[in-house]
């Protein structure tokens, strides 16, 4: 298996680009406080404008209400008992002073008096179709910023040619109730009109006056161009904004996206995936992630690619004797070389299906780990179980096997089947390399938050050299004395790819007594409940 790549620390072009150095402060905001921060932003604004700009309206929209309450009141009270002279009088220099339109009822409820007809008109409400063509536009800024802040509709304003003080309602209730009463419409052209109506005097005369407070409107129009501004001045920030997230995490996604093109193509056969170690959002962990799956990817190709090789290469060679056995069989005429031939092909089947055995072995314990439910295991019965099973069936030839555990606990997590198996594997081993009438020890120990597993046998030992390679598959190092071909090669492979699957190790060592011999030793943790 090839060893891990370390891309670790690696820089990609988009991390060496002297752009991104200014935004390098961001990378520990996540993605979606940016996110966030950038929708959100504009809409305060416009929110916080669209508040700030009803409520100015509002307030100047209270003075002018309580303006038009005591206008109507004061003049109310100077046309009281004066003349018909001295009322048209003061009629005419009130409503052009102050920019009115005042109208005076008799007791009857009939026009008596109005300032537009006793003197030129000291306002005009413009004609919507008579203004420039920005009117539309502006009308319609105004229907959709009312929607947007919720303020009630008003009622219309049309002025009437009737002297009927009857037609007007605020007329109508200041008459019955004797109190003055003011109404707010809208004029045609979009701007408001405030009319007030109050008794005068004690005979049943009542005074209507009519502003149209064309500054009022001016003003809020104003101040709402101000806030469409600032708006627009938003959305342009909300633009740059998102060009940033655009550069900041679109660009490294596209980069990630590109490796993983690559990857899948299997055109360069070490495509370097960005690892931005640098940053500490979601977009570095979704990059190391890549990273890490990317090499894991690699690594079990280049091991598939290698297995599928050794498999060859080790079904070879059985085969190639076996074919030479078959072919000469037919050939020779003598018994006794007839019989050595059989046995040669006998002995070559046995060693194909070993192989094959073991090599189906190899080849699943991975999956079927994936898939495992873990439970937990006494590894020191596990162990005793192991060896009084073996010598129940005379495996041990005539070495003797024998087990020594501490005062533990002894209990792993983990599959019971495999990790007999990794025993079982262990004690072949050591069985298979100690010399006739030799000992080999199983000791079970806990230490700290593990427990641990060794197999001591008395044979050659294995060099330091090679202490790694044992575990390869189809490696094996075996004695002169023992038969070619009885082991794969597969065992102490399979035994370690199992103590892996169970967050373990499987490791080879020399005996600490100083005799000679070599001690594998399995490594699991506890469980953590334990």
């Amino acid at each position: 298996m090839t060893e891990p790549i370390k891309a670790e620390g690696r820089k990609t072009a988009l991390l060496d680009d002297p752009r991104l150095d200014r935004l390098r402060w961001s990378r520990r905001l996540s993605v979606t406080g940016r996110i966030l921060i950038v929708n959100v932003l504009p809409l305060a604004i416009l929110g916080g404008g669209l508040i700030f700009v009803d409520a100015y309206r509002k307030q100047l929209l209270e003075e002018r209400f309580n303006l038009a309450l005591i206008e109507a009141q004061i003049t109310a009270e100077a046309l009281a008992g004066a003349s018909r002279a001295r009322q048209e009088a003061l009629l005419i220099q009130i409503g052009k002073e102050q920019r009115l339109r005042l109208r005076l009822y008799d007791a009857d409820g009939q026009l008596k008096a109005d300032s537009f007809e006793l003197a030129p008109p000291s306002f005009v409400i413009a004609d919507p179709d008579d203004q420039a063509g920005d009117g539309p536009v502006t009308r319609a800024l105004d229907r959709a910023f009312d929607w947007l802040v919720g303020a009630p509709s008003l009622p219309d304003y049309h002025d009437t040619d009737s002297r009927d003080a009857n037609a007007w309602p605020e007329l109508r209730r200041a008459r019955s109730d004797s109190l003055t009463q003011i109404v707010l419409r809208d004029a045609p052209d979009g701007t408001h009109v405030i009319t007030a109506a109050a008794p005068v005097g004690l005979d049943g005369e009542t005074l209507l006056t009519t502003r149209n407070p064309v500054d009022i409107t001016v003003a809020v129009r104003e101040a709402r161009q101000q806030v469409f501004v600032v708006v627009f001045g938003a959305l342009l920030l909300s633009a740059m904004l998102a060009l940033y997230l655009a550069r900041t995490i679109v660009t490294p996604l596209r980069e990630l996206v590109q490796a993983a093109i690559r990857v899948r193509q299997g055109r360069e056969r070490l495509v370097e995936v960005p690892r931005f170690a640098e940053r500490r959002d979601e977009i570095g962990l979704l990059a190391r992630a890549v990273s890490d799956m990317s090499s894991a990817l690699r690594q079990r190709i280049d091991a598939v690619e290698s297995f599928a090789a050794d498999v060859a290469h080790e079904i070879k060679n059985p085969l190639a004797s076996l074919r030479s056995a078959v072919e000469s069989l037919g050939k020779v005429k003598d018994p006794e070389l007839g019989r050595q031939l059989l046995a040669i092909a006998e002995h070559d089947v046995r060693r194909i299906d070993r192989l094959i055995t073991d090599i189906s072995e190899a080849s699943r314990v991975d999956a079927e780990l994936s898939r495992a439910t873990f439970e937990e295991v006494d590894l020191a019965a596990l162990a005793r179980a192991v060896v009084a099973a073996r010598e129940s069936r005379h495996l041990n030839d005539d070495v003797h096997v024998v087990v020594q555990v501490d005062a533990g606990p002894h209990r792993v997590m983990g599959v019971p089947a495999r990790l007999e198996r990794v025993i079982t594997n262990l004690l072949d081993n050591a069985v298979s390399f100690s010399p006739s009438g030799g000992r080999v020890a199983v000791s079970v120990e806990a230490k700290d938050r593990r427990v641990v597993l060794s197999v001591t046998d008395e044979g050659p030992g294995i060099p330091a050299e090679a202490r790694s390679k044992v575990f390869q598959r189809f490696h094996s190092l075996r004695p002169r004395e023992e038969g070619f071909g009885n082991h794969s090669g597969l065992g102490l492979a399979i035994g370690r790819s199992i103590a892996e699957a169970h967050d373990g190790t499987l490791t080879a060592h020399d005996r600490s007594d100083g005799h000679t011999g070599a001690v594998l030793r399995l490594d699991l943790p506890r469980p953590a409940k334990a």
